[in-house]
This record gives C-alpha cells, sequence and structure tokens, in this order.
C-alpha cells in the first residue's frame, strides 16, 4: 500500500534525523567541553551544531542508501 511506503520512509527519515541531532549534539558538547568550556557554553554549541545541520544533504545521502539497497527513496 501506498500509504505504508509513505509511512516506513517518514519513520526512517525521522530516524536518521534524530540520530544525526545526538550524534552532533553529543560530539559538539565533548569537543566544547575538553576545550574547557562551562557546561552551559558546552551546551549552547551542541545546540547550535544541531541548528546547523544540512538536512538537504541528509536526505541527499539517505536516497544514494536507499539506491544502492534497492529500497524506496526518502
Amino acid at each position: 500500500m501506498e500509504t505504508d511506503n509513505l509511512s516506513t520512509d517518514l519513520v526512517k527519515l525521522t530516524e536518521a534525523v534524530r540520530a544525526a541531532c545526538v550524534q552532533a549534539a553529543q560530539q559538539c558538547y565533548e569537543r566544547a567541553a575538553a576545550d574547557g568550556l562551562c557546561d552551559e557554553g558546552a551546551l549552547e554549541v551542541a545546540l547550535e551544531a544541531i541548528r546547523s545541520l544540512d538536512l538537504k544533504q541528509m536526505m541527499r545521502e539517505l536516497e544514494c542508501v536507499d539506491d544502492n539497497a534497492g529500497a524506496a527513496h526518502v
């Protein structure tokens, strides 16, 4: 059913976005804290990393992965 494919693709996309946000935040927070920023400063750096994620690029990458796997586009 077309709706099921859309739902599956949407879930895959939202899970990928969430994973990218968590990864960006963790990496940037840890780097900022290691550089000596206080918790509040490191949190601001982590939040900026999430804000600056290139979501269009992420979608392009997901389409490439799906094409290679033979699955539907996200």
